[in-house]
C-alpha cells in the first residue's frame, strides 16, 4: 500500500510541475564571420518540436539532441535540449523566431531573441592549437585583403582599392558577397574585371596563389579621416583532411568560410587654402585648357560656337569649367556640355567641353575677355593657372549699336504728348439698372445646364471606357515612358554620333529610374542580375544589353539612316517590354 501511495505522490508532483520551454544563445552580438549557438531547452519531454525558420542565418551544425534525467533526494529532474550552430547571412538586426512543442495537448512557445550582426571581426584562434585558423593540417591559407594605393591623399586625388583573395593548399569553388564595401564621402567607380585569373604571389612571407576579385577607383570629397567599410565574402572551399582513401590520396571535405577585408581608414589631406586662386572650382590633376571660337568674322544674324574645354588626367567629372564673359551686344546661350572620359585604375582621363552659341546683334568689333582656369597639380603640390587669349569678334554688317539706340529713342513719347490718346469725352451710364431679365446673360445661364449635362455624361462614359481598358492604358503608359527617355535620341536621329550617345544615356537613365541604381553599378552582370530578379524576360534582358553595347561601337562604325531608325524603334520596343515585365 505504501508503494502505491509514493507512486501516486510522484504522479501528482509531475502534474503540478510547471512546464518550462526557453531559447538561449551563446551571444547576442556577433560579427558577420562568427558563429552562434542556440539551445532550445525544456524541462518536460515535449512532442512535435517545431524549429523556427532561422531567417537571416544558415544552419552549419545540428540539430543535436541531449536528454538528461536525475533523481536527487527523492526528486526527479528532466531536461531535453535541441542545439543548432548558426552562421549569419547579413548585417543588421536579426531575430530568432519562436520554436514550439506540444505537451499534454497544449502548445508551448519560446520568446523571440534579438541578434545584432556587425561587420566581420578578426578572429583569434586557440593559442593551444598550432594550426592556422580554419585549417585541417596546418598548411591552409585563406585571406581577403584590401590593398590601398595611397593612405594619405589630397582631396580629389585618385586612389585605388584592389581586393585580393590569397589562398594555399585549399580549393576555392566560388564566392558570394555577404556585405558590400561602402565608400561614404568618396566618388567611386568599379573597374570591370572581365575574367578572374589565378596568379602566384606571397602573403606575409609565404608563397601562395591569389585572385583579384574587385577593383575600385575612389576620389575623396572631403578632408579628414574617412573609413571604407569592409567587403565580406562567403567562400566555398574544399579542404584536405588527415584521412586518406584506399589509394593513398588525401580525402577532401566540402565547406564554406567567411572572410573579410577589414575596415580601412584613410587620412585625407585638404588642399592648401593660403595659395588657392580666385575662381578655383576643384580641379585636381594635370590639365590643358583651351578656348576656341568656330570663327571670328561673321555677319549680323549669324552665329559662332565658342568651345571651352579642359583635357588631361584628373577628376574630370568633378569640377566645372569657367564661363565666358561677353559684351551685351553678343547674345550668349546656355552651353551644351560634353564628356569624353575614361576611368581606369590610374584615374580619370579624357576631355570635357562646354560649347556656347553666340549671336551678335549689331555691327562692330567686340572683345571676349580672357578666361582663367586653375587646378591643383599633384606632381608639384601647388596650384597652376592657365589664361586664354582675348578673342576679337568682327561683325561685318548690320545696324550700328548707336543707330539702334537712336531708333529706340524715337519711340519714346514726350511729356507733352503722353495724354494724347486719352478720350476727352465719354458716355455716362446709370449705375442702377434692371436689365438682367431677358438679357443675353439671362438666357445663357438658363440653357447652360441643358448643354453641360450631356457633355458631362459623355465624358464620364468615355473615361469609364478608358479606365476599363487596362491593357490599353498600360501600353499607352509604356510608350509614353519610352518616348520620355528617348526624346533626346529622336532629336538627334539624323546625326549618328550624338544619336547613339543620347540613346545610350536614355537606356541608362531608364535603368536608374526603374531599378534605383547608380552609374557605378552599371556593369553588364549586375544589370542582368537585377533585371532577371525583377521577373524580366531573359531574351528581352539580353536584347537590352546587346543594344547598349552596340551604342559604343555604332558611334565609330559606318551606319545608314535606316539602321539608325531600326535601333531607335528597337530601343522603344525593349523599354516598353521591360516596363511591362519589371515587377
Amino acid at each position: 500500500m505504501k508503494r502505491y501511495l509514493i507512486l501516486l505522490l510522484f504522479t501528482f508532483q509531475g502534474l503540478l510541475a510547471q512546464v518550462q520551454f526557453e531559447a538561449r544563445v551563446s551571444k547576442n552580438t556577433l560579427g558577420l564571420n562568427e558563429r552562434l549557438r542556440v539551445d532550445f531547452m525544456m524541462n518536460v519531454d515535449g512532442d512535435n518540436f517545431d524549429q523556427p525558420s532561422f531567417e537571416g542565418f544558415r544552419i552549419v551544425g545540428g540539430p543535436s539532441q541531449q536528454v538528461s534525467q536525475s533523481w536527487v533526494n527523492g526528486r526527479s529532474s528532466f531536461q531535453k535540449i535541441y542545439s543548432y550552430i548558426l552562421q549569419p547571412n547579413q548585417k543588421g538586426t536579426v531575430y530568432i523566431k519562436q520554436a514550439a512543442i506540444e505537451y499534454n495537448g497544449q502548445i508551448y512557445k519560446t520568446s523571440p531573441i534579438k541578434i545584432v550582426v556587425t561587420n566581420a571581426v578578426a578572429q583569434e584562434r586557440d593559442p593551444n592549437d598550432p594550426r592556422p585558423q580554419g585549417s585541417s593540417n596546418g598548411d591552409e591559407m585563406l585571406n581577403l585583403v584590401a590593398e590601398i594605393s595611397k593612405t594619405s591623399p589630397y582631396v580629389n586625388e585618385p586612389i585605388t582599392v584592389v581586393y585580393k583573395l590569397y589562398f594555399n593548399n585549399i580549393n576555392v569553388n566560388g564566392f558570394k558577397e555577404l556585405a558590400k564595401p561602402k565608400y561614404n564621402d568618396f566618388w567611386n567607380q568599379n573597374i570591370d574585371i572581365k575574367q578572374l585569373s589565378l596568379e602566384q604571389g606571397t602573403y606575409q612571407g609565404e608563397k601562395c596563389y591569389y585572385v583579384i576579385l574587385k577593383k575600385t577607383i575612389l576620389y575623396p570629397q572631403k578632408s579628414g579621416r574617412l573609413t571604407i567599410e569592409p567587403l565580406s565574402l562567403e567562400i566555398g572551399v574544399q579542404m584536405p583532411t588527415n584521412r586518406r582513401d584506399m589509394f593513398g590520396q588525401m580525402i577532401l571535405t566540402d565547406g564554406s568560410k567567411v572572410v573579410s577585408a577589414g575596415a580601412k581608414t584613410i587620412n585625407i589631406r585638404p588642399l592648401p587654402e593660403a595659395t588657392k586662386p580666385e575662381g578655383f572650382s576643384g580641379a585636381v590633376g594635370k590639365f590643358d585648357f583651351t578656348v576656341t571660337p568656330s570663327k571670328t568674322s561673321l555677319k549680323s544674324g549669324e552665329s559662332l560656337d565658342l568651345i571651352v574645354s579642359a583635357s588631361g588626367n584628373g577628376n574630370m567629372k568633378l569640377f566645372t569649367l569657367p564661363k565666358p564673359v561677353v559684351p551685351n551686344a553678343l547674345e550668349m546661350y546656355d552651353p551644351v556640355h560634353d564628356e569624353k572620359v575614361t576611368t581606369s585604375l590610374s584615374g580619370m582621363s579624357g576631355k570635357i567641353t562646354d560649347k556656347y552659341t553666340i549671336i551678335p546683334q549689331y555691327k562692330g568689333k567686340y572683345a571676349i575677355k580672357p578666361m582663367v582656369f586653375s587646378y591643383f597639380d599633384l606632381n608639384t603640390g601647388s596650384y597652376k593657372t592657365i589664361t586664354s587669349k582675348e578673342i576679337m569678334v568682327d561683325v561685318l554688317d548690320g545696324p550700328m549699336q548707336a543707330e539702334a539706340n537712336a531708333t529706340a529713342a524715337k519711340n519714346v513719347i514726350s511729356k507733352t504728348e503722353q495724354f494724347k490718346y486719352i478720350k476727352s469725352k465719354t458716355t455716362l451710364v446709370a449705375i442702377a439698372r434692371n436689365d438682367f431679365y431677358g438679357s443675353d446673360l439671362y438666357y445663357t445661364l438658363l440653357f447652360l445646364p441643358f448643354i453641360i449635362l450631356p457633355i458631362i455624361v459623355l465624358a464620364k462614359k468615355r473615361k469609364e471606357a478608358i479606365d476599363g481598358d487596362v491593357t490599353g492604358n498600360r501600353i499607352r503608359m509604356n510608350n509614353k515612358l519610352a518616348k520620355k527617355y528617348l526624346s533626346e535620341a529622336k532629336k538627334q536621329i539624323n546625326n549618328k554620333e550624338p544619336f547613339y550617345i543620347a540613346l545610350e544615356k536614355a537606356m541608362h537613365n531608364f535603368l536608374k529610374a526603374k531599378l534605383h541604381i547608380e552609374t557605378s553599378e552599371m556593369s553588364k552582370d549586375n544589370i542582368r542580375e537585377l533585371l532577371l530578379s525583377r521577373n524580366s524576360n531573359p531574351e528581352t534582358v539580353q536584347n537590352f544589353i546587346n543594344l547598349t553595347e552596340n551604342c559604343e561601337f555604332a558611334r565609330y562604325a559606318p551606319a545608314s539612316s535606316a539602321s539608325i531608325q531600326q535601333d531607335y524603334e528597337k530601343a522603344v520596343l525593349i523599354i516598353s517590354e521591360l516596363e511591362k515585365q519589371i515587377v
